[in-house]
């Protein structure tokens, strides 16, 4: 009777390495998110409040958009925060 083949075996065990360094994020970093998202909530709320009729003058609801930009600036940075 012919004999079955007999199964391979696995390589050893081997631990991963030690992981790398972890990286940081640099101390202004935090401020200037927070700033940012504070700034960009002020920016809409004084557009609101002056009717669109500022922080600048003369672009009208441009304003709002630029509110919001600045919020999503912060926003996304704190994405990036580690």
């Amino acid at each position: 009777m012919p004999e079955s083949k007999r199964r391979k075996k696995k390589a050893t065990y081997t631990p991963p390495t030690a992981p790398a360094e972890v990286k940081e994020s640099p101390r202004w970093w935090v401020p200037t998110a927070v700033v940012l998202m504070v700034v960009g909530m002020l920016w809409v709320v004084v557009t609101y409040i002056v009717q669109a009729a500022g922080p600048i003058p003369g672009i009208g609801n441009l304003n709002l958009g630029i509110g919001f930009v600045v919020l999503l600036v912060g926003f996304l940075m704190t994405l990036r925060w580690r």
